[in-house]
């Protein structure tokens, strides 16, 4: 049974489309920012092609309980443009979800807008934006510093 549960979401953040294309496709900074508050993520496999596919699990920090999922890599244009599917093995959540993801260097940074389309039903899409919301704030916070090298 497909849902047409989905999620859009807009930001500009004060960064380069290069940074942000890498924070979508490097396993550690993925694990780093793509949890919501109060969980931990582990990235088991991920190959960044099209066709490649990924595996990870979040784990509730609270109750040590997690859930893993994954897909595949539908379109890639590097600092431009991610399409991917996860689904989660959890047989109560099924369906596939596609997420797209636009980066566009501005004046003021780079622009990020992310659809999120066929969300299991008995996840409210409420509950996915927050999630979302929460994620795209730990993304700023990896992105946005410049730090240098010692």
């Amino acid at each position: 049974m497909s849902s047409n549960n989905a999620v859009s979401l807009h930001r500009m953040l004060k960064t380069t489309p290069e940074k942000l294309y890498r924070a979508f496709t490097d396993a550690t900074a993925i694990a780093s920012w793509l949890p919501p508050y109060g969980f931990l993520c582990t990235v088991h496999e991920i190959k960044v092609e099209a066709g490649g596919s990924h595996k990870m699990s979040f784990q509730n920090f609270s109750t040590g309980n997690s859930h893993s999922f994954g897909g595949k890599y539908l379109e890639l244009k590097p600092n431009e443009f991610l399409k991917y599917t996860d689904a989660f093995d959890d047989p109560n959540m099924p369906g596939e979800m596609t997420t797209s993801v636009w980066l566009r260097k501005t004046v003021a940074g780079t622009e990020i807008k992310i659809t999120q389309e066929g969300i299991p039903s008995n996840i409210p899409a409420e509950m996915c934006y927050l999630g979302w919301q929460e994620s795209l704030e730990k993304l700023a916070k990896l992105v946005e510093p410049e730090i240098p090298d010692a």
